[in-house]
């Protein structure tokens, strides 16, 4: 565990939807690098002089996770497009869930932030090849 990690700078949250993508029915853990982007929501306005006025709209910390599941089986896949799909559940990018990080042991509150891009390349494997969700808030630990 590092020392400092995104359940640090984020709020305590509810859910829209109580599915756990990496766990449960949907326990399927993402292949490779998982990227986490931290960001603010500030402006920086740069004149003819290049001096910079720097505004902060807010102090809270904004963060994105990128990842992929390069071999996924078919029902892994199924389970994954029926979550994005699906209007009970996230309905694309429009409902949070909530995704049990695999490395930090944290459950955070998410929503999609990209469109799902699925690949075949034989019979029965699968891969989703690369999701990007927003972290929205954090479910606090028990």
């Amino acid at each position: 565990m590092a020392n400092a990690e995104m359940y640090d700078y984020l709020s305590t949250i509810a859910a829209d939807v109580a599915i756990t993508l990496g766990a449960g029915s949907y326990a399927i853990h993402p292949q490779g690098t998982i990227t986490e982007t931290g960001d603010k929501n500030q402006i920086i306005h740069t004149a003819d002089d290049d001096s910079e006025e720097r505004v902060s709209l807010s102090d809270n910390s904004i963060f994105y996770v990128t990842f992929a599941w390069n071999t996924i089986t078919g029902a892994e896949s199924g389970s994954l497009m029926d979550l994005w799909h699906d209007p009970a559940k996230a309905n694309g990018r429009q409902k949070s869930f909530m995704w049990a990080h695999p490395d930090d042991g944290h459950t955070y509150v998410v929503r999609f932030d990209c469109s799902l891009p699925r690949a075949r390349r034989a019979y029965d494997i699968y891969g989703i090849l690369k999701i990007s969700i927003r972290v929205l808030g954090r479910i606090a630990d028990v």
